[in-house]
């Protein structure tokens, strides 16, 4: 399996759960993954901000700008 296909198949078995969403700025976006764009833009719902950690805002949908993207990590399902 090529690198491509690998990333294709891990992006469809992410879509509709969970996921975690670092920033190059250190703040963590938690939500579920909506949609996710080749320049990894990201659109999240029931999304969740934290900043060092700690809570600092909850939305109900979020869109996340692919350059800002550090990582994409899949959380276990708590919704």
């Amino acid at each position: 399996m090529s690198r491509k296909e690998a990333l294709s198949t891990f992006i469809q078995q992410i879509h509709s759960r969970p996921v975690v969403v670092k920033l190059n700025s250190g703040v963590d976006y938690r939500g579920v993954l909506a949609c996710l764009d080749g320049y990894m833009n990201i659109a999240l719902e029931q999304t969740e901000e934290y900043v060092n950690g700690q809570l600092k805002n909850k939305f109900g949908d979020a869109f996340i700008r692919g350059n800002n993207v550090l990582y994409i990590s899949t959380q276990k399902r708590r919704f």
